[in-house]
């Protein structure tokens, strides 16, 4: 009963985004919708103000790396960021996401003028990933320092870092410097007995 509900969603957001939408997938009972950054806004808007859609609440917004989807080579932009939105009035969800069209300096616009609840989720991935949310308001750092180089949740920023924080004495401030850790590669021993569990 439930794909069935999620078909005839399907059905009706082809027919109210028409051209704009690139794909829709419908898989584990989960709409999934793509469209270009170029038509986010409409897209949005159309989502939220449409009669049979009423989308009026964004959940939750995060940013994706498909640098290395699935452990395979990814084949297309390598930076989206992936909205979950809700209709509370007509009881359906949808994952909508939208793919940054320049992999170097990746920008998305911001839909904090649609759904408000964007705000902070926007930081984040602008953040973790890089991703720039163009006509955000307030478009700053959100978990990491201010001085931070880099964005932690690239498939190809170092697990280490880049740099470490700590106190010096001598300076009576914290200071940062080079990281001072070995990379390494941990390989879990195994040990088997022969007379083990029997």
């Amino acid at each position: 009963m439930a794909s069935k509900k999620m078909e005839a969603l399907g059905s009706v957001v082809a027919a109210a985004l028409g051209d704009k939408l690139v794909r829709s997938t419908l898989a584990l009972d989960e709409l999934t919708i793509v469209c270009k950054a170029s038509d986010l806004l409409s897209v949005a808007q159309t989502l939220r103000d449409h009669a049979d859609l009423a989308f009026e609440q964004c959940i939750d917004v995060c940013g994706m790396d498909y640098s290395a989807y699935r452990d395979e080579p990814w084949d297309g932009p390598r930076f989206a960021a992936v909205y979950h939105l809700l209709s509370v009035k007509l009881n359906h969800r949808i994952r909508l996401r939208v793919f940054a069209e320049d992999d170097a300096f990746p920008v998305i616009p911001s839909v904090n003028g649609i759904w408000n609840a964007a705000n902070w989720f926007e930081r984040e991935a602008f953040d973790l990933y890089g991703i720039v949310f163009e006509g955000h308001p307030d478009l700053r750092r959100l978990l990491t320092d201010y001085g931070f180089v880099g964005h932690p949740f690239r498939k190809d920023f170092p697990l280490s870092g880049h740099v470490e924080m700590r106190y010096d004495p001598t300076q009576q401030r914290v200071i940062y410097q080079p990281v001072t850790i070995e990379p390494r590669e941990i390989t879990p021993r195994i040990i088997r007995e022969e007379s083990y569990g029997g």
